[in-house]
């Protein structure tokens, strides 16, 4: 089986919730985009904004994780909203700023308006992207 790599997209503050509680929901209601990751694939959360309801940017990548098994579930958060969810073991990593990859990541093909690449909320991204990525966010961090 093929190692995959997902981009997830997701507020800041969700995405810390999901990383404290070992998951990752994505596109609202639907079950099928979630649905075609994997165990073992891995999923970088992009955060647009600092928090869901605000409007502060964060443009950073914030966790990283490889997923744990291929349950899909429901899972009721109240108010008629289910999303659904998978289970993610995260990396201890730091926050890396999209900004100074844009150039660099090939699934961002528009460099002037590289917002469009993450309107879906979920894609999928070639192993190169990935390993950029991945490579800032796990380095050694430099204080």
């Amino acid at each position: 089986m093929t190692t995959r790599y997902w981009i997830v997209v997701a507020s800041r503050d969700h995405a810390m919730v999901g990383q404290s509680s070992g998951f990752v929901q994505a596109c609202h209601r639907k079950k099928g985009p979630v649905s075609r990751m994997k165990a073992d694939d891995w999923v970088v959360l992009y955060s647009p904004k600092i928090q869901f309801e605000g409007a502060m940017p964060c443009q950073a990548f914030t966790v990283i994780g490889r997923l744990v098994n291929d349950q899909v579930y429901p899972f009721d958060m109240g108010n008629g909203f289910v999303p659904h969810r998978r289970d993610v073991e995260f990396e201890t990593c730091h926050e890396v700023s999209l900004r100074p990859l844009i150039d660099n990541l090939g699934f961002i093909t528009n460099k002037r308006y590289w917002g469009a690449a993450f309107r879906s909320g979920l894609l999928e991204i070639q192993q190169g992207d990935f390993q950029l990525i991945a490579n800032r966010m796990l380095a050694p961090s430099v204080d």
